[in-house]
This record gives C-alpha cells, sequence and structure tokens, in this order.
C-alpha cells in the first residue's frame, strides 16, 4: 500500500488536497472563530479535521504554502498557529512535513513565480480539477 501525501494552503480558509491509494480529493476547510468561541477554537477544529485527513488517508507526507510575507498581522498569526498545530501533529506521528515556497508552486502550475489567484484557479481546471476557490487550487 503506498503512502499518501496531503497538501495544504493554510489560512482562515484552507485549502486541501489528499492523494491517497491513486485518488486524489480536495477542497476547504474555513477556520473562522464563531462569535462566542475563544481564540484558540479555530486550531482545535484545524487539529481534529488534519487528524481526520492524517488517519484516513495513510498520510506519509505533508507538504503545505510556506508563506514568508502576509498582508496582515492577522493572517500572520493565523499562519503561525496552524503551522505549529500541524508541525505538531506531523512531529507526534513521525510523519515527515516540509513547506513549498509560495512562488514555487505558481511557477509549477502556471510557469509564472507571480502568478495570481485567476491564474491559479485557470491552471487547476486546465488539469481537470474544478476547485471551490484559489485556496483549494492552491493546495
Amino acid at each position: 500500500m503506498t503512502q499518501g501525501l496531503l497538501a495544504l494552503d493554510l489560512g482562515t480558509v484552507t485549502g486541501w488536497a489528499l492523494s491517497s491509494e491513486g485518488a486524489v480529493t480536495s477542497g476547504t476547510w474555513a477556520f473562522r472563530p464563531g462569535r462566542y468561541e475563544g481564540g484558540g477554537m479555530r486550531y482545535l477544529r484545524f487539529r481534529r479535521v488534519i487528524e481526520e485527513a492524517l488517519e484516513l488517508g495513510r498520510v506519509g507526507s505533508v507538504y503545505f504554502e510556506e508563506v514568508r510575507g502576509h498582508r496582515g498581522t492577522d493572517a500572520a498569526h493565523v499562519y503561525g498557529g496552524l503551522l505549529g498545530t500541524l508541525s505538531a501533529l506531523c512531529e507526534e506521528r513521525a510523519i515527515p512535513y516540509a513547506g513549498v515556497p509560495v512562488g514555487t508552486i505558481k511557477r509549477h502550475a502556471t510557469g509564472a513565480g507571480n502568478a495570481g489567484k485567476a491564474a491559479m484557479v485557470a491552471a487547476a481546471m486546465a488539469r481537470g480539477w474544478r476547485p471551490a476557490d484559489d485556496n483549494e487550487a492552491d493546495a
């Protein structure tokens, strides 16, 4: 049995793609905090869905979009919290994980390292995927 691969575009809306046993599934998960939730609830929800993906997909490795600059402080905090949660889960399970620079992902998908969201969605569609949004396309 081959080990699966989980790819993530970390953020408040996280894009994901899981390749396991020759099949690829993908989608998005939303981690916006609820009105009456504490600040850590998004990370607990993220942890739960990642644990499910790791168990169901027999994941052998995890890759995530490595963002070096964020447009705002809140986005940077969310990214850091999700990355911390992800890396801890992978370490606990001895699953290799690595970040892939944004430009590398865009260049691979579109030929241009600075491609916009629409170009990433178009590139995914050209490969036969129907992403719901740019987050899923990036994954």
